[in-house]
């Protein structure tokens, strides 16, 4: 195994005009004592034009039936990380791919490693690390949607908070993909439910931060069960010492790609309020008050400040609820279904509570406090704006953090536009209050409950019309739905007294 032969840096920056800022200068004054960041680029590397915005699926060494289905899905093009990416990939070759959560990357690593599944082989052939549970589902969730060109790709996850025992059962029937956290991996392994000796392809999925939890030997115990002859594709949003460790253990000449994207104010809109350090938590009220946007996330740098936070919004009657590291699984999942469902307006979280989450319609974000990195800057302004709609990143900021501020400008190349607090006006509506409630059945999968029963019953027996009914999300042993906030109470004692496929269940209001 060996270091990364070369990198391969495609750098895309759209133009921006420079935004004056008045008699502001702190963040300016240190943007200019700041030492320029390094473009990543060492002397001897490779460096490569963008590629091309229009270049398509269909030029890629993939299946007609794959391409038809990308086309189904809505992958019409490929992102720069795609492109970058898949056509060494598919290849074959191990690559370090730089790359931040909404770019593309499950695609850009899911799409190599089904084009060399044997579907009449149940045997494991790809296996794909991820750091949290809710990654893993996420990527779970994709893979299933790009297999499906195929017929009889079977996917298993293996996280924690599951019983051990439903997941030894599955892989006993076989697997043609395993996602999973490292450290239920390796339990299957050594309980011998798992084998990896017809592994083709291992994926590293969010590598830093798997390396940030003290996964290292972890990851490494695993990949020295897997076959020396496979494909390594590693991804990660930064590139800590960790990552050239691994690569020199465990892959083969890697090459490397980052991807180097700026947003376009076209796209996002990115507004900084200057603040002292006692109206900081007021000011997001007034930001949400303000734009109220139906869908926010406000990063904090600090669980103590989300918790702080989420109390004063709550007070003021906004639908808020925090993440943060140390949330109980069952906690986790149910902060994540609300938000995802329209129950929560606001959620509050640290970038390490974050990582991993791809949160669809976004409409804001909110900086609440700076972060000393800027490259988490750009990922956490890139969650809003996806796809074809527009994005809004508001940031606030005080006089100590404007060294801070001045990192992000030059890594955006441009200076921060600055507006006043005075210029925010207050609703007459009142604070922002979610649409929906979440409801809580006990029973899940495991109860043979699907999503079309839910609704069939609820819009069936119930009576209500289907605008009523949001999201439904089927669980292991639980499935939550989301319900307009007017029927909540109701619907709960309805649903109490019916039945869900012939069934009587247990029914409560979250939140």
């Amino acid at each position: 195994m060996s270091e990364p032969d070369k990198t391969l840096v495609f750098t895309l920056n759209f133009p921006t005009p420079r935004v004056k800022r008045g008699d502001l200068a702190p963040a300016r004054l240190a943007a200019a004592m700041v030492e320029p960041l390094k473009d990543g680029v060492d002397n001897g590397c490779m460096t490569s034009p963008p590629p091309s915005a229009a270049l398509a699926f269909e030029s890629l060494a993939l299946s007609p039936a794959t391409v038809a289905n990308l086309q189904q899905l809505g992958y019409l093009q490929m992102t720069p990380i795609q492109a970058a990416s898949l056509p060494r990939a598919l290849l074959g070759k191990d690559l370090i791919a730089q790359a931040s959560t909404g770019s593309g990357k499950t695609a850009a690593f899911a799409l190599p490693l089904l084009a060399t599944l044997n579907p009449r082989f149940f045997g494991v052939q790809a296996l794909v690390l991820c750091p949290v549970r809710e990654l893993a589902d996420q990527v779970s969730t994709e893979i299933r949607r790009l297999a499906r060109a195929e017929e009889n790709i079977k996917v298993v996850t293996l996280c924690g908070g599951v019983p051990l025992r439903g997941q030894a059962i599955s892989l006993s029937h076989g697997a043609h993909i395993v996602v999973g956290t490292p450290g239920r991996v390796m339990d299957h392994l050594e309980r011998g439910h798992l084998s990896l000796d017809g592994l083709k392809t291992l994926v590293l999925d969010e590598a830093d931060r798997m390396l940030d939890m003290g996964f290292f030997d972890d990851i490494a115990t695993v990949a020295r069960q897997c076959p020396s002859e496979r494909q390594t594709l590693l991804f990660s949003a930064t590139y800590p010492e960790g990552i050239e460790k691994l690569s020199r253990q465990f892959m083969r000449q890697p090459e490397m790609i980052k991807v180097q994207a700026q947003h376009a104010d076209t796209k996002i809109e990115q507004r900084w309020y200057e603040v002292k350090a006692t109206e900081r938590l007021y000011a997001v009220s007034q930001l949400l008050n303000h734009f109220r946007p139906t869908s926010t996330l406000a990063f904090c740098n600090t669980k103590q400040q989300c918790r702080d936070l989420v109390a004063v919004l709550q007070a003021q009657g906004f639908s808020a609820l925090a993440l943060y590291g140390e949330l109980e699984q069952r906690e986790r999942d149910q902060v994540l279904v609300q938000f995802a469902n329209r129950s929560c307006s606001v959620l509050v979280a640290t970038d390490v509570a974050a990582r991993g989450l791809d949160i669809a319609q976004l409409e804001a974000v909110i900086n609440v406090d700076v972060t000393p990195d800027p490259e988490v800057h750009i990922h956490r302004v890139g969650r809003t704006g996806r796809a074809d709609a527009a994005g809004l990143a508001l940031s606030l900021a005080s006089l100590d953090e404007m060294g801070n501020v001045g990192k992000i400008e030059v890594l955006q190349g441009r200076e921060s536009q600055w507006h006043p607090l005075s210029e925010l006006t207050s609703s007459a509506q009142g604070p922002l209050v979610a649409p929906m409630l979440t409801l809580q059945i006990i029973g899940g999968r495991k109860e043979k409950i699907r999503a079309g029963d839910v609704l069939g019953a609820m819009t069936g027996e119930l009576g209500y019309a289907k605008e009523q009914i949001g999201k439904i999300n089927v669980n292991e042993f639980s499935t939550y739905v989301a319900v307009d906030r007017q029927i909540a109470d109701q619907a709960v004692a309805r649903l109490n007294q019916g039945r869900i496929k012939g069934k009587s269940v247990k029914v409560r209001r979250v939140g």
